[in-house]
């Protein structure tokens, strides 16, 4: 596909990377009206088609009333919202007036939130009624705070608060104030911010243009087809759900799912079922909630892609998901500041069988390489190091900087500028396959041995009580640090120092003898950031 692949990647920059770029009209307009955008389904399984007309037409009176209220192109309106037709019409709205979102994740408290708002600027926040509380004056909320509250699904709580059905009846499809703004390709579309896992969170500026790398990766790595019913189930208040599960299907215009409800096992499996879904998309704590459900698999699923992001997927999923849907699990890489670029990919042409434990190949229009740990050159095949991006050679790369953080965008770069360092350590084969090994900060070093903890978390988990398993480096006198894993095991199973040295030994058998936990913790869960990363460093503290 390497020559289809490169004029592919080359004409979608075309459409999206140019001055006249209008988010509007590449996300909604351009499509036809009749074509179904999204199906909203609720927790009964009832559903609700949100066409491209209506899209419009909704998006446009909302456009409409945030220029009356004062919003102009570049104004930054942030949304603390679910899954839903308002948020879907609340986006478009906001594009279409050239502002930019700000996405806020609804299991985020008050802090979270008033630091997003407030180191954005944003002028308005669209919130569901079950979210209000969050907003409201207290510690962390200031009584004067310079946003104003628009309530999309629900009654207003203050005086101060607007309603968002009030605001789009106040306006015709027509009305000209809400004509589409073009802002360019290079024009600001979202200010998302980094999970945070170590630091303070930093603002990740997202131009119009990038929509050309997530309409490549809905082609290139999900292989999403027109005929296709495409569920991506990642929530849009992080990278993975914003740019997969709304912007690149809105920029490909084709039809995808919105689940309008919390996650269950039985209720991923009902919708899977019931709506025939046939390429799907999730973090891995989706698939080993599925994996660990005792409810029986439909027969007769209609899968024939799914893909997981957001942490490296342990071998056991990608076994289980062979026999249990129909269809192996492809592991993607990628990050807040880039979507998706190394990826075991799904379309034709650049499918391959997957190596286990492989995180893949770049997708066209990047390159990437691992990196010597204490020179900006090539390592090896084999050699571990740091997994880098080559700027010169990636087409699709949009990312230049954090918002007005100088010194930690130096700190992702060369000093030449050639590579973008990500911050993840890995090694690749001899063929140019990338292995994943760990974050950097979570890189062991024990006695001289530098130990990836995704190695031996994906021998813990092969254990059949074993649920989900994460391993940290603590600090030891004698050989610098030694493992200590955390394990959730399954219902009615005990931890006990019996099961501790079954644990130990399985380590010990299936990948090094010097590499296994010293200390086992049996915990009921894992602690993670809300794109489902588990945060490491919140275990190395208890």
């Amino acid at each position: 596909m390497g020559t289809d692949a490169t004029s592919r990647v080359r004409e979608l920059l075309e459409q999206y990377d140019t001055p006249q770029a209008c988010a509007a009209d590449l996300l909604c307009d351009r499509h036809p009206d009749t074509d179904v955008a999204f199906t909203v389904i609720e927790g009964d399984l009832t559903s609700r088609d949100l066409s491209y007309g209506e899209l419009r037409a909704e998006s446009t009176k909302f456009a409409a009333a945030l220029a009356e209220l004062g919003v102009e192109p570049g104004d930054c309106v942030a949304t603390l919202m679910g899954k839903s037709a308002e948020l879907v019409i609340a986006l478009l709205g906001i594009w279409r007036r050239g502002a930019v979102h700000v996405p806020l994740f609804t299991a985020f408290a008050s802090p979270a939130i008033a630091f997003r708002l407030d180191s954005s600027g944003a002028k308005f926040v669209v919130s569901d009624q079950n979210q209000l509380a969050k907003l409201a004056p207290g510690e962390d909320i200031p009584a004067d705070a310079p946003w104003r509250v628009i309530v999309a699904a629900g009654e207003p709580e203050s005086e101060d608060q607007l309603r968002f059905a009030d605001l789009l009846g106040a306006h015709t499809a027509d009305d000209a104030a809400g004509t589409a703004v073009a802002v360019g390709g290079n024009g600001p579309l979202v200010q998302l911010f980094t999970s945070g896992t170590t630091g303070t969170p930093k603002g990740v500026p997202v131009p119009v243009r990038a929509l050309a790398s997530f309409h490549a990766y809905q082609e290139f790595g999900l292989d999403v087809r027109p005929d296709d019913v495409f569920w991506n189930a990642a929530d849009p208040g992080w990278a993975y759900g914003l740019y997969y599960a709304l912007l690149g299907p809105l920029a490909a215009g084709t039809r995808s799912l919105l689940l309008h409800a919390g996650f269950s096992a039985p209720l991923t499996w009902q919708i899977i079922e019931k709506f025939g879904v046939t390429n799907f998309a999730a973090a891995p704590t989706v698939y080993r909630s599925l994996r660990a459900d005792t409810s029986p698999v439909p027969e007769g699923l209609s899968l024939r892609r799914a893909s997981s992001a957001g942490e490296p997927l342990t071998p056991d999923v990608v076994a289980w998901s062979q026999s249990a849907l129909g269809v192996e699990v492809r592991d993607h890489y990628g990050q807040t500041e880039h979507g998706m670029f190394i990826v075991n990919a799904w379309a034709d042409g650049l499918r391959e069988d997957v190596r286990p434990g492989s995180m893949g190949r770049p997708l066209p229009g990047w390159s990437c390489a691992v990196l010597l740990d204490d020179a900006d050159e090539v390592a090896p095949a084999g050699t571990p190091g740091r997994v880098a991006i080559d700027t010169q050679a990636s087409p699709l790369m949009w990312f230049t900087g954090y918002v007005d953080a100088p010194e930690k965008t130096a700190q992702r770069f060369s000093a030449d500028g050639r590579w973008y360092i990500t911050g993840d350590a890995g090694k690749t084969d001899e063929d140019g396959h990338f292995f994943f090994s760990s974050r950097d900060d979570d890189v062991i070093i024990m006695a001289g041995y530098r130990i990836g903890p995704f190695d031996v978390e994906s021998v813990l988990v092969m254990h059949e009580q074993v649920i989900e398993a994460a391993v940290v480096g603590m600090p030891d006198e004698l050989r610098g640090e030694v493992l200590e894993a955390f394990v959730v095991l399954r219902d009615g199973t005990e931890g006990t120092d019996e099961l501790e040295a079954e644990l130990q030994t399985l380590v010990k058998k299936k990948f090094a003898a010097h590499a296994y936990p010293r200390t086992v913790h049996f915990v009921p869960s894992l602690p993670k950031t809300p794109s489902g990363k588990v945060q490491r460093y919140l275990l190395r503290q208890k």
